[in-house]
């Protein structure tokens, strides 16, 4: 024995001790119950699935995951588990077809069979082969059922692959040990036990759904409402009316989701909601803002909801999932800092009366995790005032990628410059500093844009430009440099909202309007502003944009344009 508890017996453990509690609910795009399974009737599923999966596939041979939101992709996941078969989720496929992202996953992963559902079977998929294509949910429970194959925690649990923001997806190596490390932290960080409810909207395929959503909970024998994210992108209420309607202790998403239910809000159709069970309402995934946090918090007091439940946090697929969090009950931290000392990478607080730069913090380091500021050159701890790149160390942290032993020795294989040790860190591509024990993110490494000595983080530009004007998209934008006569010339291209009509003066008035406040914010002029149609920048799966691919089609064929004539706007036209 491993002296570790590792999931398949956990859910074992469940269903004998608990075999009629709720382990997981599925929510309609009404937020009606549309599936239910307790932890004997998940099990039960388990192990058929697992049975059948163990004819098709030896252990260690990856299974590809492609299932639609709902609970099928649950019992498919821990039949992975129980049959020693590394799971590989993607992104399930639209109108019969699988998304780009998969294809690449496929090649790179080289499963021998797919798990989904009878709806998706015959779904186009390349391969060399003939893929064994097994539907989950037309499995006999009461047939083929097997036991937990035995399994070292240093042995693969699954294959998480990245968002692609800023490259291409690789699959990390997520361990039966890394994954029990980052659940401990989750549970000691969170403030959880087994009557923390959750309600969750998050992709299952993503590190956010998979590990807190929906592992978490069973890990510490609670319950987890799940409903799909396009339910919450077409009625972003509705996901508080479920945390209302269940009592959740915690839920969370990114920080655009609380900007959406402020905005619908504003509407005034709001329902009847008591948010004064959520306890810890995470915020991670994309930068944190106070303006957002401020606004939600005003806007949902008069419902029970309080400050104090913010937690923002922060965490990548290579640590498992969390690296940093508030702290329950404790409410969110700013720090006010001098935007030109930002610009020149140190964190220095403004004076008393003077324009701030407002940066949320994203937590202390979870139990067990060590975080270190960087300086990337050199490979040595920047001092406290100085910007640097985020490393991490834990038991969470994953074993590299997927056969990809070039990257994982450039990623996981950092040592610190001086210290003489043997540790090593994951280098996480993110720029930030540590104050008073608070983590701070800034930015990433590879985005940043460096303009006559001064840096300026894309977001903070893609931000400005967005709340310009009413007709810029928020979400929409991306911000870069291009190689110019006179050295780096910053390109900002803008989506337009759907609701918004071309004409001359509107497209104008736009872009006088984002160049200004981009002046006025950043003291910097973009050199182009590109006005383009909605949903016309590449963006991940998980909806982040990707800033290379979006210069690379700005240096190619260039953005469909606004406007019915060429969408580029010089400055000064």
């Amino acid at each position: 024995m491993s002296g570790i508890e590792l999931f398949p017996e956990i859910l074992r453990r469940r269903a004998a001790i608990r075999p009629t509690g709720t382990a997981y609910v599925f929510l309609d795009d009404h937020g009606a119950e549309a599936a239910v399974l307790t932890y004997a009737e998940l099990e039960r599923r388990v192990r058929a699935v697992a049975g059948r999966l163990a004819d098709a596939a030896a252990p260690g041979d990856r299974a590809l995951l492609i299932f639609p939101p709902g609970l099928d992709f649950v019992v498919a996941f821990f039949a992975c588990l129980y049959a020693g078969v590394i799971a590989v989720p993607v992104i399930p496929p639209r109108r019969g077809r699988a998304h780009h992202a998969t294809l690449g996953i496929i090649t790179d992963s080289d499963p021998a069979v797919v798990l989904t559902v009878a709806g998706l079977v015959d779904v186009d998929l390349p391969s060399e082969g003939t893929l064994e294509r097994i539907a989950v949910d037309e499995i006999d429970t009461r047939t083929e059922a097997i036991a937990p194959r035995p399994c070292a925690p240093d042995s693969i649990a699954f294959l998480q692959y990245t968002s692609g923001s800023t490259g291409s997806p690789k699959g990390v190596l997520v361990t039966h040990r890394n994954l029990i490390a980052n659940q401990e932290m989750i549970r000691r960080a969170f403030g959880h036990d087994e009557s923390s409810t959750f309600v969750a909207w998050a992709p299952h395929y993503h590190d956010q759904g998979l590990i807190g959503n929906i592992l978490q909970p069973l890990y510490l024998g609670s319950a987890s409402v799940l409903m799909a994210p396009v339910s919450f992108i077409r009625r972003p209420l509705l996901w508080l009316d479920a945390i209302s309607r269940y009592r959740a202790h915690t839920s969370g998403g990114p920080n655009f989701a609380f900007d959406a239910c402020v905005a619908h809000a504003a509407r005034g159709d709001v329902p009847d909601l008591d948010l004064s069970s959520w306890a810890v309402a995470f915020n991670g995934a994309e930068p944190i803002r106070a303006e957002t946090l401020r606004r939600f918090t005003e806007t949902f007091a008069p419902y029970g909801f309080h400050e104090r439940a913010l937690y923002p946090c922060y965490g990548l697929a290579e640590a498992t999932l969390l690296v940093s969090g508030s702290g329950k009950g404790r409410g969110p931290r700013w720090f006010e800092a001098d935007p030109a000392e930002l610009g020149r990478g140190r964190m220095v607080p403004a004076d008393p009366g003077r324009s701030a730069a407002t940066l949320t913090g994203s937590g202390l380091p979870a139990p067990g995790v060590e975080v270190l500021v960087v300086d990337p050159a050199t490979a040595r701890p920047c001092p406290p005032d100085r910007i640097g790149e985020i490393w991490v160390a834990g038991a969470q942290v994953a074993a590299g990628y997927w056969r990809n032993p070039e990257a994982t020795a450039a990623v996981f294989g950092g040592g610190v410059g001086g210290d003489g040790g043997e540790r090593r860190f994951l280098r996480t591509g993110d720029l930030g500093q540590i104050v008073d024990g608070e983590l701070f993110v800034t930015g990433r490494c590879k985005d940043l844009i460096v303009v006559r000595g001064r840096n300026h983080y894309p977001h903070d530009l893609e931000h400005t430009a967005q709340v310009a004007h009413p007709a810029a998209r928020a979400g929409g934008g991306a911000a870069f440099t291009v190689e110019g006569p006179d050295g780096e010339q910053v390109v900002i291209v803008q989506e337009i909202d759907r609701a918004h009509h071309w004409s001359a003066a509107a497209s104008a008035e736009i872009t006088a309007a984002i160049r200004a406040a981009v002046v006025r914010d950043h003291d910097l002029t973009p050199s182009r502003i590109v006005l383009t149609v909605a949903g016309a920048l590449p963006k991940t799966s998980s909806g982040k944009i990707m800033r290379g691919a979006a210069r690379a089609r700005h240096l190619d064929a260039g953005f469909p344009p606004w406007a019915p004539a060429a969408a580029v706007v010089p400055v000064g036209h």
